[in-house]
């Protein structure tokens, strides 16, 4: 699962930094904000599992959503900037 979740991260940046240069500042700057809004869930949900309070299952259904709210959010973005 880290493998993975590395890899579409390490993609999704890399995809980011070749369109970086066709994005205003405001969306770029949206879109950073929604990736920090990322990285807390994220660690909220890792800390969640390291506690035992939700299974590694459901940490990967809530890792999914969370990459499904960032991309229909920077969708959002980029339809109105």
């Amino acid at each position: 699962m880290k493998f993975t979740k590395t890899a579409l991260v390490a993609s999704a940046a890399a995809m980011s930094l070749g369109l970086a240069a066709c994005d205003s500042a405001a969306e770029n700057q949206a879109e950073d904000e929604i990736e920090a809004m990322e990285d807390v869930r994220d660690a909220e949900v890792d800390q969640m599992e390291e506690a035992g309070e939700i299974t590694e299952d459901q940490a990967d259904a809530l890792d999914d959503e969370t990459d499904a709210m960032e991309e229909s959010m920077e969708d959002q973005v980029d339809e109105t900037m």
